[in-house]
């Protein structure tokens, strides 16, 4: 199964919520009718998907190793998968 393209934005101004920080990357969600009024769906530091006026934020191309790293480090706080094993030095 083909994996879905992830986009993402970088927070630019963060209004009143608490949960968006400037110069912070955020994964969008796709969300035509919120798009439609001027919204993003985006997974916020709460690890859920909220709607965000889009002028908080600015679309970002990043290259595939950073998607990765964004993607482990994703299932890490979710706990749905190890991203790292810790080993002991003797």
């Amino acid at each position: 199964m083909k994996e879905t393209k992830r986009n993402y934005v970088i927070c630019i101004r963060a209004e009143e919520s608490a949960d968006i920080e400037v110069r912070k990357v955020y994964e969008v969600l796709p969300d035509d009718s919120a798009a439609k009024r001027g919204y993003l769906r985006v997974v916020d530091e709460s690890g859920e998907d909220y709607l965000y006026p889009k002028e908080c934020f600015a679309t970002v191309h990043l290259p595939e190793d950073a998607v990765r790293a964004l993607t482990s480090a994703t299932r890490a706080n979710t706990g749905t998968q190890p991203t790292a094993h810790r080993t002991r030095r003797g």
